[in-house]
């Protein structure tokens, strides 16, 4: 499978998402506070999963409309290049509002596509 293929992209979005949410997992907001590692590993799967959202060409994210897709790259972006500036509660909104049914629309894409 080529690194150009979309659909390798999108099952990274997807392991990038997982690892996202079994870091938040048991955990509060408060916690990113605290625990540096847990904000580090947050920022950088949220990260990722931006950066691999932003190789996936236009003409495959137009067939699939319920990925939010400039918000996704965007908050990438908001995080590399505002990495002393991160606003933690955006971060943790993220991870326990938005990246839950994410996984749950890439597991669907992917199933569709027989990827899963």
């Amino acid at each position: 499978m080529s690194r150009r293929d979309p659909t390798l992209r999108m099952r990274h979005m997807l392991r990038y998402a997982h690892a996202a949410q079994k870091a938040a997992t048991g955990r509060r907001r408060e916690d990113l506070e605290t625990d540096e590692e847990l904000a580090f590993v947050l920022i950088h799967t949220v990260g990722m999963i931006g950066e691999a959202a932003s190789h996936v060409p236009s003409e495959v994210r137009a067939q699939y409309p319920a990925v939010p897709w400039p918000a996704v790259v965007g908050t990438r972006h908001r995080l590399i290049h505002g990495y002393d500036e991160v606003d933690l509660s955006l971060l943790w909104e993220i991870v326990v509002r938005h990246v839950p049914p994410l996984i749950a629309e890439l597991e669907r894409i992917l199933d569709l596509e027989g990827h899963a």
